[in-house]
């Protein structure tokens, strides 16, 4: 019987090695998985490669695995903001690698890593930094910059709920960087608030397919955000 529901976070994230490849979800605090990255944080491991749209508000999840200093280097498309403060210290004093990805070429990066495509040209970024040292080609009379895909060993995504075969579903924008990210790792844990039983999810409704996820783990919703639920609902 297929069963990939596990008992805890410390299980959703034991066996991240050194050195990882991690995606994390999230458009800012929208979709961030902060009870997953807490638990990375307990479990240890370090020298890790982050992969995120931002890179950490205030200094609660994200930031607070970079606070910890278990990553070496973040690829980003937002790095800084108001609230941004632990990685601008981290950048700042030399502890900490940044790639910069334009966010449209970010998620055709890791959506390329999911489909199995070597790699795409663009037009977003030629003729700046961002295009040093990569292959530049002219097509049609517009110069393209060619990126390779990312690819991870582990994905930490949120959604909202979910059965024991790893089907999942999300809650409007919390979805953002979760499907693509998914398809992306090796390993991928996805924390539910609904853990569903087969059958309750609608076909149609499902938007990451079980075959993409290896864990999922039941979170219990706060308070705040039960009542955030409910007052956008």
């Amino acid at each position: 019987m297929i069963d990939k529901q596990v008992a805890s976070v410390a299980d959703a994230v034991a066996g991240t090695p050194d050195g990882a490849t991690v995606m994390i979800g999230g458009f800012g605090g929208a979709g961030q998985p902060n009870e997953l990255i807490d638990a990375l944080i307990a479990q240890g491991a370090k020298d890790l490669v982050i992969v995120n749209n931002n890179a950490g508000n205030g200094e609660t999840g994200l930031a607070a695995l970079l606070k910890a200093g278990r990553v070496r280097k973040i690829i980003c498309s937002f790095p800084r903001q108001a609230d941004s403060q632990v990685f601008d210290g981290l950048y700042r004093s030399g502890k900490l690698e940044l790639e910069l990805v334009p966010q449209g070429n970010l998620a055709e990066r890791i959506r390329a890593a999911g489909a199995g495509i070597g790699g795409f040209f663009t037009p977003t970024g030629y003729g700046t930094d961002l295009a040093k040292g990569k292959e530049t080609r002219e097509i049609d009379g517009r110069m393209y910059v060619f990126e390779s895909p990312i690819h991870a060993d582990l994905a930490l995504i949120k959604a909202e709920r979910g059965d024991r075969w790893g089907n999942l579903t999300y809650r409007k924008t919390a979805r953002n960087f979760g499907p693509i990210m998914a398809m992306a790792a090796r390993v991928t844990v996805a924390s539910v608030h609904d853990f569903v039983a087969l059958g309750e999810l609608d076909p149609e409704h499902i938007v990451t397919p079980g075959i993409f996820v290896q864990r999922v783990v039941k979170i219990a919703r706060t308070a705040t955000a039960a009542a955030g639920f409910k007052q956008a609902a």
